[in-house]
């Protein structure tokens, strides 16, 4: 296992592992990796369709754009993932009667069956996620989240990366500067 970095590399990062965004990815991908395993191997849907039906679950019926703000995805991510939990029965569309482009969805009763027998075993992983830390810690760990969150919230509003993702293109590998200025093979 790698070296796991103090508050003062984090402050200062001198390493990828000082990175707190390497950090929480790491973290993720370990835990996440688990789930993912069972939304799709154990109940056939990805981990983009579970967060749609478990936001169904929670919030009931909702109109598909309202859907992909609050799941922070780009809407024909959220198209393309309530078209899948159409076809498979799990999700009901219809049209705004007085917005013919507006779509509302919600679950289907075979939705509704799916996310109450999902949703007891993703709450499991969790409860064995945090197993071993206490409570104290776990408050500071929830308030260290929020932070973050509010964080992020600000300095993506305040335009601090300027850089735009072009994954229509096939992301950055086409765009390589070594290749832009003919040194690359």
């Amino acid at each position: 296992m790698q070296a796991f970095p103090d508050a003062g590399s984090l402050r200062e990062p001198r390493s990828l592992d000082d990175l707190l965004l390497y950090r929480l990815s790491r973290a993720m991908r370990t835990s996440s990796g688990m789930a993912t395993r069972m939304v799709e191997g154990g109940f056939g849907i990805t981990r983009r369709e579970w967060g749609m039906i478990g936001t169904l679950a929670q919030r009931g019926e909702m109109t598909s754009s309202a859907l992909a703000a609050h799941l922070h995805l780009d809407r024909v991510r959220t198209s393309r993932g309530l078209r899948s939990l159409v076809e498979k029965k799990l999700v009901v569309r219809r049209q705004d009667a007085e917005d013919r482009r507006e779509v509302h969805v919600r679950l289907s009763a075979s939705g509704e069956q799916l996310y109450g027998k999902l949703f007891p075993r993703i709450a499991g992983l969790n409860t064995e996620l945090l197993e071993g830390i206490t409570p104290a810690h776990l408050e500071i760990f929830l308030q260290c989240l929020r932070h973050l969150e509010q964080r992020g919230n600000e300095l993506s509003a305040q335009g601090v990366v300027m850089e735009k993702a072009d994954r229509r293109s096939g992301g950055t590998r086409h765009r390589w500067p070594e290749r832009e200025a003919g040194g690359g093979s």
